[in-house]
């Protein structure tokens, strides 16, 4: 199982949301080049980099933080938050992202997503669900769907695309546990995929059961920046 950590982006700082609540920014005063610095000096080989103001605004706004941290890290990148075209697409895959995260594109305008998979290959993205019992929300959590998580996974099948993360937003910053049923589903309905659980990881005990459940990998956040989980541990589990 993969250990990705996360790096949230507003206004070129890291934050943690609570629930995807705006209105709860906790910011932290790590740059996020610095951080992403202290995850590779840990042993760490993977972030997930959302960019929240992206995510708000529906295009991608930290360009500089990204390249940044592409510069001055050999991580493997995964990024998500306002990646609404083509041209987004081909600059950040000529930044060297390894992967890019497609959640409201892929509900609002899926001709065009099934059209990046054909033009870019799907190894290049991940679908990216964030949900709210089961129902996937858009636009940074801001919009409701009508379209639950097993829906769009299955409509995506076809095109070959192998990589789901699955935020549960009712967990996300909230330190109190993953949503293991939700991911236990995922993985008995498609054991094609390759799914990444993400929402309310605070425990080495959660990685456990995690790794237990089967799960691709998983993004941790808060629980790096509260110092509930020790970067050393991290790196000890990545091995």
């Amino acid at each position: 199982m993969k250990i990705i950590a996360a790096i949230d982006i507003m206004d070129g700082k890291c934050v943690r949301l609570t629930q995807g609540n705006f209105g709860s920014v906790k910011v932290y005063d790590e740059d996020p080049v610095d951080m992403a610095k202290k995850f590779e000096d840990a042993d760490l080989e993977n972030i997930h980099i959302v960019d929240l103001d992206g995510a708000q605004q529906g295009a991608v706004v930290n360009w500089q933080t990204v390249e940044d941290i592409r510069a001055n890290t050999a991580l493997r990148i995964d990024f998500g938050g306002g990646v609404k075209t083509t041209e987004d697409v081909e600059a950040l895959l000529d930044l060297n992202i390894d992967r890019i995260n497609v959640g409201s594109v892929a509900v609002r305008e899926p001709e065009k997503f099934v059209g990046w998979i054909d033009r870019f290959g799907s190894d290049n993205f991940i679908l990216s669900t964030d949900v709210k019992g089961n129902e996937i929300k858009v636009n940074g959590w801001q919009e409701q769907t009508g379209i639950t998580i097993f829906d769009i996974i299955k409509q995506y099948e076809p095109t070959g695309i192998k990589h789901v993360t699955c935020t549960d937003i009712s967990a996300d910053g909230t330190l109190a546990g993953p949503n293991f049923a939700l991911y236990k589903k995922l993985l008995n309905r498609f054991p094609g995929m390759k799914f990444t659980a993400s929402g309310g990881v605070s425990s080495m005990e959660d990685l456990e059961n995690l790794k237990y459940i089967g799960v691709y990998g998983v993004i941790i956040g808060k629980a790096i920046y509260e110092g509930k989980i020790p970067l050393s541990q991290l790196a000890a589990f990545n091995r």
